[in-house]
């Protein structure tokens, strides 16, 4: 028989024992662990690490992060992806600081940019030990093991009795180690592919594993199509610079962001042979990016401008960008034939 109370104690045994020295549980500061959460959202633990730290040393409380110019947050943001998290972050640090405090419950984190049911939870419950379960596809793979319960976890119906069952499980004495110690099983145990079920302190609860089905669960049956796209990108170089252009405010994606231009931009350049190509994803989108060098045979095309290396330095630059200037400075290497990195070979 499932014991609710054998499960909260078996999990925070385990987790005090094994759990990961993150630098976001070294602190119960909310905005500290709000930054993390975002961070997190979509993005490797080991990637996220230097741009945490570096982020808050930018930017070390609220009133930095509201006081900002956006561009030094895109800045900051760069090479994270999924940049509305970015935009999302200084709108709510401008909500924060018009309330002149933090928010201390669930509700009213809500109402802050970027913020929903998961998020909230973690916030209240980790900095301000509120009874909050954090539930996010970790957790929902966690219990749909240890339930043995195939209902397909995209359905809103599916994850709204995930939150019940998780909200009945948490240890409202500690919620914020509890929340912590159930994405870290999910993290680092209960995976995916390969579970490792010898190593999980939930074993002799988890239904899942009795019934030979834990390789089976959880179940997820819409899948996101993925569209394959060819594109190419031109680096026209002088003295130093390159040119480049802005994405608009209007922009559906990155705006505000600088990019190389392709082809179609770059109206009256010269391109050469490829020199290299990259691949780069984007949500359901696989791009296949080759990089051609460009010659300007007249004056700049309309929308570009000349950037040099100090300025990509502080710009917020598309990571498609950062990885095409990755393959020129090894193609320029190469033709040099030494290691020579200045300017932007």
């Amino acid at each position: 028989m499932f014991s609710e109370s054998a499960f909260r104690k078996a999990l925070m045994k385990w987790y005090r024992l094994h759990r990961r020295d993150l630098p976001w549980r070294r602190t119960t500061d909310p905005y500290r662990i709000w930054i993390s959460e975002i961070m997190l959202q979509q993005t490797r633990v080991a990637a996220v690490i230097p741009y945490y730290e570096r982020f808050l040393a930018r930017f070390p409380n609220v009133e930095a992060l509201a006081a900002a110019p956006d561009a030094d947050v895109l800045a900051a943001w760069a090479g994270l992806g999924y940049y509305s998290r970015a935009r999302n972050l200084q709108k709510a640090a401008r909500q924060i600081a018009a309330l002149g405090a933090f928010p201390r419950d669930y509700d009213c984190l809500l109402t802050l940019a970027g913020i929903g049911d998961y998020t909230a939870a973690a916030i209240a419950s980790i900095a301000f030990q509120l009874p909050h379960a954090a539930v996010d596809g970790n957790v929902m793979r966690v219990l749909s093991r240890v339930r043995n319960d195939a209902s397909d976890i995209s359905s809103p119906r599916t994850r709204d009795r995930f939150q019940k069952d998780a909200d009945s499980l948490i240890d409202k004495r500690d919620p914020g180690t509890f929340n912590q110690a159930m994405m870290e099983l999910g993290a680092t145990i209960c995976l995916p592919r390969q579970p490792q079920c010898l190593l999980c302190p939930l074993t002799a609860l988890c239904q899942g594993r009795a019934q030979g089905r834990q390789d089976q669960l959880p179940v997820k049956t819409r899948k996101m199509q993925m569209v394959d796209v060819e594109k190419c990108i031109l680096i026209i170089e002088s003295d130093g610079r390159v040119l480049m252009w802005q994405r608009p405010d209007d922009a559906a994606k990155l705006k505000g962001f600088w990019d190389f231009p392709e082809p179609e931009q770059a109206v009256g350049v010269e391109s050469g042979r490829v020199i290299g190509e990259f691949r780069h994803s984007i949500v359901n989108h696989n791009y296949r990016i080759s990089v051609l060098p460009g010659r300007l045979t007249g004056s700049v095309p309309n929308g570009l401008q000349w950037i040099s290396k100090a300025e990509l330095e502080v710009l917020p630059v598309s990571t498609r960008a950062r990885k095409a200037l990755t393959l020129w400075r090894v193609h320029v290497d190469h033709k040099r034939g030494d290691r020579d990195t200045s300017g932007f070979g």
